[in-house]
């Protein structure tokens, strides 16, 4: 350890992150703690990472944050996520800021201070790749393109901003390619709440747990969009095609639309959500080069709406991976095996149930038969605490007919997952 130079001491503090390990790994001679003042470039403190953080006066720990943060020069990455501690003295925290911020390239921020401190007056026209804030409120932000000329990657959680000034963020963001979205609060302005967003440079969006009248996203590039735990009245992406990976996930929303150009679309995974298949099946329709397709607990906007395989077969002729949960409701299977053209191409299948009946084991080996070049097969599958003897039976026979499937389809390998 005596050979390596102070530099690679250095990388090896900041891969330790956490700032008590860091002090008292650099406690360890006068070389490392060298290292640590000229060196380190990552540094993060967490009432996660110690609870005595939780213990210690606020006076206190922002002396320690304090003291650890000005012996170091030339910090890369700061995280400082306190949001089970007290109020911190704005001044203290605009303190750290200022010092750190012309090298600063990642900030990951939830703290907690009286008044508010402003993180886009203070790290603005620097050199900040990533941008991470938690339990915060911004106003007034300035139509400014060029504020943060570096960011690529914006996190929002539990962040309160109105719409216009969300808007005016991600355009003060040129280089932006990454926008997280976690339970904001957006301030009304009217009885209507709208979020208009638009970027050419976004190729990721993660959205969770927002509540719109209309959401209304222009990104051209945008290849990956998620979304979480929403309620909305009205969502449109304009874009031009670039979408390649789309996720809904417990969401409520009436009219829904990714535009007409979805010939890249290589994955769709739908859960927990309510579909009108004809309108949705349109949408996707074109999605020829389609490669993973996931339809999980989804309710059906008609009762007697079925998709059947050949559809899915005929469409995505480059499927690999397919994912269905069954259901029966008055006797409709939603996921039929009418047709006979096979899914050549899907080597992974999984399947699942939520309230399990004889017919499951029939439909899981209809489904075999479709996927000849088949290597692996995930059963999941949801098991009551209080079984009845006649779940029991249905349990035991399913066992049974798929031991006796497996015999006769020894080059799949089955995997079970219950819960």
């Amino acid at each position: 350890m005596d050979q390596l130079p102070v530099e690679v001491i250095g990388n090896i503090l900041s891969h330790l992150r956490a700032a008590r390990d860091v002090v008292i790994a650099s406690a360890t001679c006068r070389k490392w703690r060298q290292a640590c003042c000229k060196h380190l470039h990552t540094l993060s403190f967490s009432s996660k990472d110690w609870p005595i953080y939780r213990d210690l006066t606020t006076t206190r720990l922002e002396i320690l944050i304090t003291q650890t943060i000005f012996q170091t020069s030339g910090l890369q990455a700061l995280s400082i996520l306190m949001e089970d501690v007290d109020e911190f003295s704005a001044s203290t925290v605009t303190a750290w800021l200022l010092y750190t911020r012309e090298t600063l390239r990642q900030l990951h921020y939830n703290v907690k201070t009286m008044p508010n401190v402003n993180i886009l007056e203070i790290c603005g026209r620097h050199k900040l790749e990533i941008l991470d804030l938690a339990h915060n409120s911004i106003v007034g932000v300035e139509p400014n393109y060029q504020r943060f000329p570096c960011l690529k990657s914006l996190s929002l959680s539990y962040v309160s901003i109105s719409a216009l000034d969300l808007n005016l963020l991600v355009y003060a963001c040129p280089k932006i390619e990454a926008l997280e979205l976690v339970n904001p609060e957006i301030a009304m302005s009217d009885a209507q709440v709208t979020v208009e967003l638009s970027s050419s440079t976004l190729k990721r969006v993660y959205v969770e747990s927002i509540s719109l009248d209309k959401f209304i996203l222009e990104a051209d590039g945008l290849e990956t969009l998620h979304l979480k735990d929403c309620a909305l009245e009205f969502f449109e992406l304009v874009g031009k095609g670039a979408l390649k990976h789309f996720k809904i996930d417990d969401v409520s929303v009436i009219h829904l639309d990714i535009g007409d150009t979805v010939e890249d679309l290589e994955t769709v995974d739908i859960s927990n959500f309510t579909i009108i298949w004809p309108k949705f099946y349109q949408m996707i329709s074109r999605s020829s080069n389609l490669k993973r397709l996931r339809l999980w607990d989804v309710m059906f906007d008609d009762e007697d709406e079925v998709v059947d395989m050949e559809t899915i077969a005929t469409c995505f002729p480059y499927l690999s991976h397919l994912s269905l949960s069954y259901d029966v409701r008055y006797g409709v299977l939603h996921y039929g095996l009418q047709g006979s053209s096979y899914l050549e191409n899907v080597l992974v299948l999984e399947l699942g149930w939520t309230v399990i009946n004889d017919l499951f084991s029939h439909w899981v080996e209809g489904l075999l038969k479709r996927c000849p070049n088949l290597k692996k097969l995930v059963i999941h599958g949801v098991v009551s605490e209080a079984k009845s003897h006649e779940e029991c039976q249905i349990l035991a026979s399913f066992t049974t007919a798929m031991v006796d499937m497996m015999r006769r389809y020894i080059h799949v390998d089955p995997h079970f997952k219950y819960e």
